[in-house]
């Protein structure tokens, strides 16, 4: 073999092995170091054994004989799948759910369990239908918040042995069977309809009640008024007729006077010097002889047709006419007041409107005009 050929051959084989001692050195600092995130730690085995877990950061581990399995130390979230259940009372449903996790002891996770994430998601699913079986329909559709606690506390103790904490059950849909859900929805249907028909039938009460107190107020009212109205019409009436009386009397005895004065004058243009007056005129003349004639020969009252007596007076009640106007005014106000009153009263409902009844008011009735009629046998 030439030399050259041979070094040229030596050469080779020496840089050949430069470079796999140095691939070789490249990969053995390679397998040296673990770089660990900072949200996950590592379990560290070296010939299958467990060593250590690893922490986040560069991390020196023996080379071509360590393995490292990541753990993720944040909360983790896990669908579980639609679940089939049979509820106490014999009601297919249907259910899903999400169950938030987070690795607290990644050495139990690592030891314990093969699969944490895969052993409680069927934890879960076996838990929801156990509880859902145990459930009525109606506290299934209505208590979501009691399935949550009672799914995470039946989680809690074996999860507790992987190292796996369950922060929380969400249990996101719950539903029954169409069959079940047509009949719901029947009932609903119904029921609304028939609060519906309670509703209308208490407004349709309310509306008849209160137009029944309004026209019991409306009569009463009335009645009252055309009373009132009557007792001052007779009284106007009375009076009337006793003006009238007066004032015919005034009238004729005038008439006798006008037509005895007549005479007399007559008489006077006579040749006569004697005269013979009937009494009554020569009475009448006297009684109006100062209303007449304003002389002061004889002390007389006056016309007597012109001023009632005492008895009329008192009877017809003219000195206290003022006072009966001033308490005829208050009456009128009063029951103006009392009739509004008892109007916004009728409109809030009846609530706190004295409403007489119809025996009351007859009752009333009678007994003023009881008292009516032993005040006029008083005075008679």
């Amino acid at each position: 073999m030439d030399p050259i050929t041979l070094q040229s051959g030596l050469g080779f084989g020496l840089v050949s092995v430069g470079l796999l001692f140095l691939l070789l050195v490249v990969v053995t600092l390679w397998q040296s170091f673990e770089i660990v995130d900072a949200y996950e730690k590592k379990t560290l085995t070296v010939f299958g054994e467990y060593r250590k877990l690893l922490e986040p950061g560069i991390n020196l581990i023996p080379p071509f004989v360590s393995r490292t399995y990541p753990f993720d130390m944040r909360t983790q979230t896990l669908d579980v799948p639609r679940q089939e259940a049979i509820t106490r009372d014999n009601s297919p449903v249907t259910a899903d759910a999400v169950v938030y996790i987070k690795v607290m002891d990644a050495k139990k996770a690592f030891l314990e369990v093969d699969d944490y994430k895969k052993a409680v998601s069927n934890l879960a699913q076996t838990t929801l239908r156990a509880v859902l079986g145990d459930m009525e329909l109606d506290d299934t559709l209505n208590k979501r918040q009691e399935i949550n606690a009672k799914i995470r506390k039946e989680l809690d103790e074996p999860t507790d042995e992987w190292g796996i904490r369950v922060e929380s059950v969400e249990v996101r849909e719950v539903n029954p069977s169409k069959d079940v859900q047509q009949a719901m929805e029947q009932q609903t249907s119904a029921e609304r309809r028939r609060r519906a028909m309670i509703l209308e039938a208490q407004g349709e009460r309310r509306s008849a009640v209160e137009q029944a107190e309004g026209d019991k107020q409306s009569n009463i009212i009335r009645a009252q008024g055309e009373k009132q109205s009557q007792i001052l019409e007779a009284q106007g009436d009375a009076i009337s007729t006793v003006l009238r009386a007066r004032s015919a009397e005034s009238m004729g005895e005038r008439a006798i006077i006008e037509r005895g004065m007549e005479t007399l004058e007559e008489i006077g243009k006579g040749e006569s010097t004697t005269f013979v007056l009937p009494q009554e005129l020569t009475s009448l003349v006297g009684r109006y002889g100062k209303a007449l004639s304003g002389s002061d020969v004889q002390d007389m009252e006056g016309l007597e047709g012109q001023e009632f007596d005492d008895d009329t007076r008192k009877m017809l009640g003219l000195d206290d006419i003022d006072e009966i106007l001033g308490q005829i005014e208050e009456s009128a106000e009063m029951d103006v007041e009392e009739l509004e009153k008892e109007a916004e009263a009728v409109k809030a409902g009846g609530a706190g409107a004295d409403i007489k009844s119809a025996d009351e008011v007859i009752q009333e009735m009678d007994e003023e005009a009881a008292d009516g009629d032993v005040e006029t046998e008083r005075e008679n």
